[in-house]
């Protein structure tokens, strides 16, 4: 768990589990689902007992607008008061409500499980699914949640177009940050070369990463287009190069920079 933002007053820190975003559920569930997901991560620090309810009566007295005012709440896959895009989504709010829903009702059924209609209704379905644990102590109700979260697709049958998503979505999100390390390396401390003769275990100890770590990250900037890998004059394959072998790593910057926003990671 991470502390994110302050719950108004004196009593808890909110907290938000490191894998929810990785783990797509925020593609899936309605938007109250996040919101709920940090209700559940907060009511899992050490010190809390008790109920949903008597987590929301003592850190919004009983009212939070972002999960949609509180446990009864009407699930939606927008929020009703937000400016609606319609260039992102011309048919308009009501349609795509429908939409979501009939998406959503379609999965869930055919997994055997129930439409949820409140937040408290999707708060049993995250138990269920194994999101949350609730246990009975004898000083309360005592909430967790799993170190690793499982994954849409181990519970509901995704179609294929949104499981490719959210696989290229984890991937990114696990391989940017070794990018972005072995990118600082290229571009600001040897400037941008068009390439260069290197090998694994030599790039991860300049960059300070794991040499798998490094192999991911090659891996990326080839399948992106960044990058090609040569031993010799034939194209070498990341996954198969052995850690102290050399290779010639080609840069196409002007690619990446037309393709990729970078982040400074320097002082």
């Amino acid at each position: 768990m991470t502390e994110n933002a302050s719950v108004p007053g004196p009593r808890r820190d909110l907290a938000m589990h490191n894998d929810w975003f990785a783990s797509g559920w925020d593609h899936i569930l309605p938007r109250q689902g996040f919101p709920l997901a940090m209700l559940i991560g907060t009511a899992s620090q050490s010190g809390f007992t008790g109920s949903l309810d008597d987590l929301m009566r003592d850190a919004f007295d009983g009212h939070w607008d972002m999960i949609g005012g509180n446990l009864d709440g009407a699930l939606t896959f927008s929020w009703l008061d937000e400016e609606w895009d319609y260039e992102a989504a011309p048919e308009g709010r009501e349609a795509c409500e429908t939409s979501r829903w009939e998406q959503f009702g379609n999965m869930l059924t055919a997994a055997g499980f129930p439409l949820p209609r409140t937040v408290r209704d999707l708060s049993e379905l995250y138990l269920t699914w194994g999101l949350a644990s609730r246990e009975e102590t004898p000083e309360g109700t005592r909430w967790s949640m799993p170190a690793a979260l499982p994954l849409p697709g181990d519970l509901l049958p995704l179609d294929a177009e949104l499981a490719k998503r959210l696989d290229g979505m984890r991937w990114t999100m696990r391989t940017g940050p070794l990018v972005e390390t072995l990118v600082h390396h290229m571009a600001d401390e040897l400037g941008e070369p068009q390439q260069i003769l290197t090998s694994l275990d030599r790039l991860a100890a300049a960059t300070d990463q794991d040499v798998e770590d490094v192999r991911l990250a090659l891996a990326e900037l080839v399948e992106s287009g960044d990058a090609y890998l040569y031993r010799g004059q034939e194209p070498a394959d990341a996954e198969r190069l052995a850690a102290h072998r050399r290779f010639r790593l080609v840069v196409d910057w002007e690619h990446f920079h037309e393709h990729r926003m970078r982040l400074s990671i320097g002082g």
